[in-house]
């Protein structure tokens, strides 16, 4: 069985070792056939507290760490800019 993995942009960073990811999926109307942007938020485990609201990250699916939380950072693709 493989390993789900997405691709998210973190939106808080505000729980000890924890962040919510929201991560975007593009689905067709199932009628009107038009693209549409469905988004799901992720509670998701940061051991170190490294990631920052508005950073791109991938998160891997593991066992229950909590009552909400099923993902793990597994690595930042891109910083969130400094201003």
């Amino acid at each position: 069985m493989a390993v789900k993995e997405r691709v998210g942009l973190v939106v808080s960073d505000k729980m000890d070792k924890t962040v919510v990811v929201i991560v975007e999926n593009r689905v067709p109307h199932p009628k009107y056939k038009k693209v549409m942007v469905r988004t799901k938020r992720y509670k998701v485990h940061d051991q170190e507290n490294e990631c920052r609201s508005g950073d791109r990250v991938r998160i891997r699916e593991t066992r229950p760490l909590s009552r909400t939380k099923r993902w793990i950072v597994a690595d930042i693709l891109d910083r969130a800019s400094e201003a």
